[in-house]
């Protein structure tokens, strides 16, 4: 780490601050250039205590820019990992307030839970799935808190990899009958397709991205425990969203959940 105690505080406080007060800011790795992975990951982690320290609850765990279209999108090449927490979540059709958004976009995700602890090293797909209780269909909304959603993976990292909402639902299936790589999706806004795609695209089965999430945290000492809800990552490239959208995701197999920006 390159960054002492007080600035990673103090850079998880502004970075939290654009979110609860909605406004965006420029990229920290513009002020802090030499700042390294451990850096970015201490960072985000002092938003999770933050937020926790409030009283928040965290509900989940969270790949992004895991598939190979979001990768081109944000101008990155690695996968990152994030938390979430009782404040981003939506219930299944609900309402997401535009005024408490910045920029948001919306991604359709193949949602996780576990029924078996992750720990990695040596984390893959087999003990993934091994370890998974059922699938479901998820929409993340992302929300940037950097000016014109521009940043590097280290900011993005700091920043909860831009997590901001999300909403799981449909019918819970389980993998031992589903082929998670042919599984097909459509995401509608206003009741038009405008995006489709398929599990595959998330780094080629979406629970390779849960097998380096375990493997990321077994390396700090961490684990994925029992019962936790993971977002594997956006299937497609994120579509923008305004007041008034609708926006539904459709999973073969696993039904639908939806949610409306007001």
């Amino acid at each position: 780490m390159t960054l002492d105690t007080p600035t990673i505080d103090a850079l998880a406080e502004r970075l939290e601050n654009c979110q609860l007060q909605v406004h965006d800011t420029h990229k920290i790795t513009d002020d802090f250039p030499g700042m390294d992975w451990e850096d970015a990951y201490a960072i985000q982690a002092a938003i999770l205590a933050r937020k926790l320290a409030r009283g928040q609850r965290l509900m989940g765990l969270k790949a992004g820019l895991t598939s190979f279209a979001k990768m081109k999108q944000m101008g990155v090449n690695s996968p990152v990992f994030g938390f979430m927490t009782d404040d981003y979540a939506v219930p299944h059709g609900g309402e997401a307030k535009m005024a408490e958004l910045i920029h948001p976009k919306v991604e359709p995700e193949i949602a996780f839970v576990t029924k078996k602890a992750l720990r990695g090293p040596g984390c893959h797909i087999g003990t993934v799935l091994d370890a998974t209780d059922f699938v479901l269909p998820g929409i993340e909304v992302i929300d940037s808190r950097y000016r014109d959603f521009k940043f590097d993976l280290k900011s993005v990292i700091a920043d909860n990899t831009s997590a901001a909402r999300f909403v799981v639902g449909g019918s819970p299936a389980r993998v031992s009958g589903l082929d998670l790589r042919t599984v097909g999706i459509v995401l509608e806004k206003n009741g038009l397709p405008v995006a489709f795609g398929a599990g595959a695209a998330v780094l080629g089965h979406p629970a390779t991205a849960i097998a380096m999430l375990a493997n990321h945290l077994g390396a700090r000492g961490q684990e994925i425990p029992a019962g936790t809800l993971i977002l594997s990552g956006g299937i497609t490239e994120a579509v923008a969203v305004a007041a008034g959208d609708h926006v539904s995701l459709r999973v073969q197999g696993m039904g639908s959940t939806s949610l409306r920006f007001i």
